[in-house]
This record gives C-alpha cells, sequence and structure tokens, in this order.
C-alpha cells in the first residue's frame, strides 16, 4: 500500500464528515488539490469497501457515499479509521494468500517451504503464484506485527499463529476481556490499536459461535473523527521520538486553501503543491482534550515549531540524532512549556479572574469545573457571591476560550488588554441579536 493513497484517503474521509457532503465534485476535488477523475477513483474504491462492511444498508442509501455513512452512524461502533485500515491495509493479492497463511498455521508450525507448497495448491488460479522469497516476506511481516511468532530457533525457522491468549481463556473470560478492551478503546486516548484488538476479540468470539458476541452490551460513538483519522501518524511520530530520529513531511497549514497534494513520480507532470516541506526533530506529542486534537512539538533550525497533526502528509522518519542534542532540545522544549495552558510557548502573563457562584442552585458547579480544568490556577479570596481565580499562563491565546465559556459568570480582571478583547467580543455578540429583537 502507498502512503500517498493512505493520506489521500484520509483527507477525505475527513473532508467528508466535516461537510457531511456539502460541497459538490469539484469543491471537493479543489480543495484535496487533486482531480475530479482522481476523486471519483476514489470514491469508488471506498464505496466498493463500504458495501462490503454495510450489506445491511438499503441499495439506495449504499450509492452515496456519504449517506451511507450518516444512515450507519450509530449502526456501527466501528471507528471510521478503522475502516480505512480495513481497505487500505493490504493489496488483494496479499489478502488471499496472507488468509491462507493465517488458516494453515492455526494450531500447528509450519516452515516457509511447507507454507509456500500450501499457498501453491490452493490460491486461485487468476491470482500471480508466490515465490519462497514472497512467502517469507509475509511471514516477516506477520511476525513484526505479532500476529505469528517462531516455534523453534534452529533452521528451518517454523511459524504458528500466535493466539495463546484467545485460545487459553473461556467463552466467559473472552467476553469480559472484549468488554474492557471495548471500553478502553472509546474512552481512553489513544485509542486505535484498542480499536484493532478489539476488532480481533470480536471474531474470536465469532469464531466461537458464542451468543454474547452478537449482543454488544455499549455501544459508543466518538464524535471527534478528526482525532480518531490523525492517530494514524501517531505511533510513527512516537516511535521517531523514542529513536531520537527527525521526520520530513509536506505540511497543509489551517489556513490552507488545500489540504492534500498528490506524490508525483513523473516529472512531466511535476506541479506545484501549496503544502510545505518540513524536516524536523519531533520532540512531544500532545492531545488538545477541548478541541480533540493532536499537535507535534518539535525543533528546527529556527527552533521550536508547533503542527497539527491533521495537516501532515507523506511523513518519512528520517536519520537519528545523537542523545545529548536531543535530550538538550528535549529540556529547552520542556522549560519553554512549563506555564501553557496547552502548547503555547510566548511570554507568561498573570491572569486573574472573578467567577460567580451559581444562584439558586446547591450544587457549585462553576467551582467544581474551575478546580477540575483550571490546571495549576488557585482559587483565592471567596466570598458568599464570588471568587478570585488566578494562573501564570503562556499568552492568552488558548486559556481566552475556556474562560469564554463560562459566559456571564465569569469576569476578567486582569490583563486589562485581555478583558477589552472579552469586552468587544461580547459586544460584538450581542449586536447579533439587536436586529432580531427588533423584528420580533
Amino acid at each position: 500500500m502507498a502512503k500517498e493513497g493512505f493520506d489521500k484517503e484520509i483527507q477525505f474521509l475527513r473532508m467528508l464528515v466535516l461537510t457531511s457532503g456539502a460541497f459538490n465534485r469539484q469543491q471537493f476535488a479543489e480543495r484535496l488539490g487533486i482531480s475530479v477523475h482522481t476523486f471519483d477513483k476514489t470514491q469508488r474504491r471506498l464505496k466498493e469497501i463500504l458495501n462490503g462492511v454495510y450489506q445491511h444498508l438499503p441499495e439506495e442509501q449504499r450509492k452515496q457515499l456519504s449517506d451511507a455513512i450518516q444512515f450507519s452512524y450509530y449502526e456501527s461502533s466501528d471507528p471510521i479509521l478503522l475502516f480505512l485500515f480495513r481497505a487500505k491495509s493490504v493489496k488483494e493479492t496479499e489478502s488471499e494468500r496472507i488468509s491462507l497463511l493465517l488458516e494453515a498455521m492455526d494450531g500447528q508450525a509450519l516452515t516457509a517451504k511447507e507454507l509456500l507448497e500450501i499457498c501453491s495448491a490452493s490460491l486461485p488460479s487468476y491470482l500471480p503464484m508466490p515465490d519462497e522469497k514472497t512467502i517469507r516476506a509475509d511471514l516477516k511481516y506477520l511476525e513484526e506485527v505479532g500476529v505469528i511468532k517462531k516455534e523453534h530457533t534452529a533452521r528451518p525457522f517454523r511459524y504458528r499463529l500466535q493466539n495463546d491468549l484467545a485460545a487459553g481463556l473461556s467463552d466467559e473470560e473472552l467476553v469480559e476481556l472484549f468488554d474492557f478492551v471495548d471500553i478502553m478503546a472509546n474512552t481512553q486516548v489513544p485509542s486505535v490499536q484498542g480499536y484493532l484488538l478489539r476488532d480481533s476479540l470480536k471474531k474470536q468470539l465469532l469464531r466461537r459461535q458464542s451468543g454474547s458476541a452478537a449482543a454488544e452490551p455499549f455501544l459508543y460513538k466518538y464524535h471527534y473523527n478528526s482525532r480518531i483519522l490523525d492517530e494514524a501518524h501517531l505511533f510513527t511520530l512516537i516511535s521517531a521520538i523514542e529513536q531520537r530520529c527527525k521526520v520530513s513531511f509536506l505540511y497543509f497549514s489551517p489556513k490552507s486553501e488545500k489540504s492534500y497534494s498528490s506524490k508525483n513520480t513523473n516529472p512531466l507532470f511535476e506541479r506545484e503543491h501549496a503544502g510545505q516541506h518540513v524536516t524536523t526533530l519531533p520532540l512531544k506529542v500532545v492531545y488538545d482534550h477541548q478541541y480533540g486534537r493532536w499537535y507535534l512539538l518539535s525543533n528546527s533550525k529556527i527552533g521550536i515549531r508547533k503542527y497539527r497533526l491533521e495537516g501532515i502528509t507523506q511523513l518519512e522518519v528520517e536519520d537519528a540524532v545523537g542523545q545529548l542534542p536531543f535530550e538538550q532540545k528535549s529540556i529547552e522544549l520542556e522549560q519553554r512549556m512549563t506555564n501553557s495552558w496547552l502548547i503555547d510557548t510566548g511570554r507568561p502573563v498573570t491572569v486573574r479572574a472573578r467567577f460567580f457562584h451559581p444562584k439558586g442552585s446547591g450544587n457549585n458547579f462553576i467551582k467544581e469545573r474551575v478546580l477540575l480544568q483550571g490546571q495549576w490556577g488557585h482559587i483565592h479570596s471567596e466570598d458568599e457571591s464570588s471568587f478570585i481565580y488566578e494562573i501564570t499562563v503562556n499568552g492568552t491565546t488558548e486559556i481566552k476560550p475556556w474562560l469564554r465559556s463560562f459566559g456571564s459568570s465569569c469576569e476578567v480582571l486582569e490583563p486589562l488588554f485581555l478583558r477589552q478583547e472579552l469586552i468587544a467580543e461580547w459586544k460584538e455578540i450581542a449586536s447579533y441579536y439587536e436586529s432580531v429583537r427588533e423584528d420580533l
């Protein structure tokens, strides 16, 4: 599977979810930076897989990709990225061959030559016959992802299916494990690997024909689809950080008019793109719970840089750097982020705000929320009607939406420029309702 294609489908599905089918073909293609022909080709491919996944849908709904995703939204607890992994994980020929290999190794250990004979005898005639090199490459891939393991260390190596955990559990224990993984995958961050484990356990339950597998006790649906899609790059970046490797990618900022550009291999058709080529040293990955976004914090020649994972395409891992310079850059980043509400590394500023207790309510939910979400800030000067909250943060950009979300229950006292900004914003909001009130 080409990484270019995976990026394209990620951005395709992201736009489909965010726009809910509001764009026509031409607008959709222009936003993605692809031709209408490529758009149609990608949509046809996704429709084919969608029809296989959601066979329960009426034919009219399956004709439109956006309608199929919309109408099956609450009928499937599988995230949209898992759907994409199913679509792009392996080629059709690889899928047939790997399925035969896994079936053959279930319950017995076999050598590469024995598996080659089984594949040659069982593959359909219209598919190309593999050689021993291809089989060994498949075995290496399956071993890396943890699906199989070597039975003996001496040559010739024998391989068998690694399903000891699931095979050693009773039906009741397997159901309990599935329920636990289901809860954790849908409530914790990150969760893609949990979804993949959940998918494997569900298949194991169905193989046993357990009645409990069909009736899932929980049904989750996470609404931040962009967060799930961003996790396609997350573990590559975490691995690069652990190995102190630089990464390179084509980046599209949130303000960019396009969100994707194809990787041209033919110089005759090479064209300029709206993205920015970036080579940088990743230091930290941060998740924003408020907006459901992932951020990459890295170091380059011009200092600390921040990137939203949703704009990263064509991600490649480069050479590693020394341990000492990596640690120095990491320490510098941590020092700059000491007072970051999220990832801001600007100049520290002290914010003071008055929060008003809710009237006529026995539960002081305002104070509870400030204590829960206020991070290292502290409360002082409390009386019967209000309390003062104070915190020192790097800039006011990131804390401003949090303060604004309290509405009339929060009054910013300092700094003066933040107070004036919020006064102007509330006046603008009030002006939106003046004409409506006159009409009424």
